[in-house]
């Protein structure tokens, strides 16, 4: 990295005074997150078919779990994951890695913060810790800032770890050619950063799997992590001269993934809580329309959410509200108010072990955008 792209990055916070009778050290004492692993557990599948003789929740989780098995079997479909919410610092980051490495998804849509400030993260070798449960409470927070700890419920990160992410995107960001780029297109950068300098440095990334295996990534609001933060310091060390700088390119990303429906228009989404991934995911149906394609409703949906359908936010609207917007077909729609760490395990592990992912090919969707140029 130059010296002023080196300039323009600080990596040590300036508000962490290390004060208080804890040390970071002790904040840190109590382990890191350990993702689970659902290859190991085939006795989920008599559990989730038990589940569709329950009422309640339990009920529509089996059906959403025999959904997204139908997504499974049906060798037309192109399945889209979506991912809200703080999944892979929970612990859910091999469920993902495995749907990936199974041919269980063909195109992720996520927030910055899971593929970038968790995933990526990661596979920088940094990792997700343990608090404390009286960290929960919030009495503590004031001093967990002066250890530049982040919490996220009763999970720590280090800020001065999560800096050095930041400063790494730059780096990557720094190597790409001028102009504007999907947030695919940089997060692709990022898997081959990973694997230009020995892979990723813990056992599994959803950047580099993906990476290797040409599915897209998508963050609709790629800006929202520390990305964002890289694609800042990219610019403001180049002056912003749009000669010399990659800048991100929302509408690219719209189109990119609206491509993908009109070259395949019969898909499935299984969304893990709901924001702009859910709402991107959606439209992109819509938005086919708009260009003149008359490609058909999402054939599956299913969403994992624990918003609540009565405060109006587009997290918590329904499937069968979509539909009224042309989005989402209702023969094969579920919602599953739960949160995500209990009921995903259930759902993919259920999908995984009835094996349907076997018979299906891997659709490369990535070598579909290479290059996409908008017309």
């Amino acid at each position: 990295m130059s010296n002023e792209s080196q300039q323009q990055m600080n990596v040590k916070p300036l508000k962490a005074s290390q004060s208080g009778t804890a040390s970071k050290k002790d904040f840190l004492a109590h382990g890191t997150i350990e993702h689970i692993d659902i290859t190991k557990n085939p006795g989920v599948v008599p559990v989730v078919e038990a589940m569709q003789h329950m009422a309640f929740s339990a009920r529509d989780l089996h059906r959403a779990a025999d959904i997204y098995d139908r997504m499974l079997k049906d060798k037309q479909c192109g399945v889209i994951l979506t991912l809200a919410g703080s999944l892979i610092s929970a612990g859910l980051k091999k469920v993902i890695v495995d749907m990936v490495k199974n041919n269980m998804v063909d195109a992720i849509v996520s927030t910055g913060a899971n593929i970038v400030d968790q995933d990526f993260f990661e596979a920088l070798g940094f990792k997700h810790y343990i608090a404390e449960d009286k960290l929960k409470s919030g009495l503590f927070d004031g001093e967990l800032r002066d250890h530049a700890l982040d919490r996220i419920y009763d999970t720590l990160i280090d800020e001065e770890e999560l800096r050095i992410c930041d400063e790494t995107t730059q780096k990557v960001f720094d190597e790409m050619e001028a102009g504007p780029h999907s947030s695919r297109e940089f997060i692709r950068a990022m898997g081959d950063y990973l694997d230009k300098n020995g892979g990723p440095k813990c056992a599994d990334s959803i950047v580099y799997e993906c990476f290797k295996r040409d599915i897209p990534i998508f963050c609709p609001a790629f800006n929202d992590c520390s990305a964002g933060f890289g694609l800042v310091a990219h610019a403001v060390a180049r002056g912003y001269d749009n000669a010399r700088t990659a800048t991100w390119d929302g509408g690219k990303d719209f189109y990119e993934l609206t491509q993908l429906k009109i070259k395949n228009p019969t898909t499935g989404i299984l969304m893990l809580g709901g924001g702009v991934p859910k709402n991107f995911t959606q439209d992109i149906v819509v938005c086919a329309e708009v260009l003149g394609h008359d490609a058909p409703m999402h054939k599956y949906a299913i969403q994992v959410t624990v918003a609540d359908v009565r405060d109006g936010a587009l997290s918590s609207s329904t499937l069968k509200e979509a539909s009224s917007w042309g989005k989402v077909d209702t023969v094969y729609e579920q919602m599953v108010f739960s949160e995500a760490t209990l009921a995903v395990p259930l759902i993919v592990g259920y999908a995984y072990h009835k094996g349907s992912w076997k018979q299906r090919t891997a659709k490369k969707w990535s070598t579909l955008l290479e290059p996409a140029a908008v017309a």
